[in-house]
């Protein structure tokens, strides 16, 4: 198995990728609505 070392940009960017995730689970929770995701080839629907 090869390891790879992440440069400064792509730790930035995976960085960035977690906070719009929290901050969209928090605004689902805020708005009540469904979280849509794909699982195993199936759309979800996820309720918060």
């Amino acid at each position: 198995m090869k390891t790879y070392k992440r440069t400064s940009n792509q730790t930035k960017i995976l960085e960035g990728m977690d906070t719009v995730y929290e901050k969209l689970i928090e605004f689902k929770k805020k708005m009540k609505t469904d979280l849509v995701v794909l699982k195993d080839n199936k759309i979800v629907h996820i309720k918060p």
